[in-house]
């Protein structure tokens, strides 16, 4: 039996039955906190799958500590992350899903505040809590303004770094996007599973901390971030292109585009124009999701 302050006593079996998926390929360094991090915290109705690429600095051998304590794992190569990630997922049937990767961590108690969420917000299906940091030994360092978000202004160019470690849908959402991750690319699989949700559900900012990117020297996203923006915005322009009204928002981003290469209109640009689009509230902010110790969880603008 769990008892929260806040919620009460509630049996077990209350809680939403949640799949978290762990993609690794010579991790050995991480691999075993982001499994602890996991495992630590208890949550009673939990599938977890770690799919390792064929990983030959000892991962494996880390991996086997712990498989008595997680709910399957397997060995061999794949085509990369998001390969790994469709097979954990085609294995796994929880209602509640989300991912970890095997240099990152969730936060304490982290699932429980996804599914307390879930529990009480039958109709969000799509939530992310505060971007949070760790260092190479684990220790949290940075603690971001909780961003709003909204399908627009991503594809017009702000807010679209939605921390994935901090994000747990629903499956239905999940099947209404094609139930898979996008394995043909080598980075961004992230960016474009988001931009499929959007066509379908709001993205809910929770006011709490779930989980956590480690911050390393050996971090694809930190040492390639222009690789990153470019290929972002290449799959915004896909998104543009199949939806109404696309050829403005074009429009807008080509305009931002122009005025970004002249020094005397540059910050005037990021200023004015791009910081109201991360800042100025509007109808398509959702609200945020906050915890009151009397009321539990309620929305606010």
């Amino acid at each position: 039996m769990l008892t929260h302050p806040a919620l009460g006593s509630h049996d077990e079996k209350e809680w939403p039955p949640i799949v978290l998926v762990t993609p690794v390929f010579n991790s050995a360094a991480y691999i075993e906190q982001t499994i602890q991090s996991v495992i630590s915290q208890r949550y009673p109705n939990l599938q977890y799958f770690i799919v390792d690429g064929g990983s030959t600095d000892g991962t494996v051998d880390i991996i086997r500590k712990y498989e008595k304590e997680i709910t399957g794992w397997l060995s061999e190569p794949d085509r990369g992350m998001y390969d790994a990630l469709n097979k954990g997922f085609a294995r796994s049937t929880n209602e509640v899903m989300g991912w970890i990767s095997a240099t990152d961590v969730l936060q304490p108690y982290g699932l429980f505040v996804a599914a307390s969420v879930f529990r009480t917000f039958p109709d969000v299906v799509w939530i992310t809590g505060i971007p949070t940091l760790v260092d190479e030994l684990g220790m949290t360092v940075e603690v971001q303004r909780l961003p709003h978000w909204s399908r627009i202004r991503v594809l017009l160019g702000a807010n679209r770094h939605i921390q994935q470690e901090s994000t747990f849908w629903r499956r239905g959402l999940w099947e209404k996007a094609g139930a898979r991750m996008e394995d043909s690319l080598r980075g961004g699989g992230d960016f474009e599973l988001w931009l499929r949700f959007f066509r379908h559900a709001q993205l809910y900012s929770v006011d709490a901390l779930i989980g956590a990117w480690r911050l390393h020297s050996d971090s694809l996203g930190w040492t390639n971030m222009d690789f990153y923006n470019k290929l972002f915005d290449e799959l915004i322009e896909a998104e543009l292109a199949r939806m109404p009204g696309g050829s403005c928002i074009r429009a807008f981003r080509l305009l931002g585009g122009a005025m970004m290469r002249v020094p005397g209109f540059r910050r005037i640009w990021r200023d004015v124009v791009v910081r109201a689009l991360y800042r100025l509230p509007g109808p398509d902010w959702t609200p945020t999701i906050k915890f009151d110790h009397q009321q539990g969880w309620f929305m606010t603008k």
